[in-house]
């Protein structure tokens, strides 16, 4: 069973940026695409952003975080990273790390289904 931690929340004014990292542990971690899902109060998890198996050179983001965001891996340290720059308060939720359910060299699994395994989640929350 994989384990994922998530660190690098805060508080931050919008305009601001946070890094999001999330360690996993095991020895295939770079053959499963990772992702980062977002879950404010009251509505439903969504997607954020994800980064396919191994070379980590497919991304896909959500639209509202396009130009914003950035996802990374570093597979030789199991590490998963979420640059958030230009944040606004609609950003603010709990930041979770997902790995998929298998291999995805390919266009990386969006929906909240396809991912198996889940962080804690961090809370990161832009202040007006």
């Amino acid at each position: 069973q994989v384990q994922l931690v998530e660190s690098g929340g805060g508080l931050v004014q919008a305009g601001g940026s946070l890094r999001l990292s999330c360690a996993a542990s095991g020895r295939t971690f770079g053959s499963y695409a990772m992702a980062w899902f977002r879950q404010a109060p009251g509505k439903e998890r969504e997607f954020v952003a994800a980064i396919n198996s191994w070379s980590g050179v497919k991304t896909y983001y959500r639209d509202s975080v396009k130009g914003r965001f950035t996802i990374s891996r570093d597979n030789a340290k199991n590490m998963v990273y979420l640059q958030m720059n230009s944040l606004k308060p609609e950003d603010t939720a709990v930041y979770y790390c997902a790995r998929s359910r298998g291999s995805f060299g390919g266009t990386p699994p969006l929906l909240v289904d396809e991912y198996d395994d889940w962080g804690q989640g961090t809370q990161v929350t832009v202040s007006s």
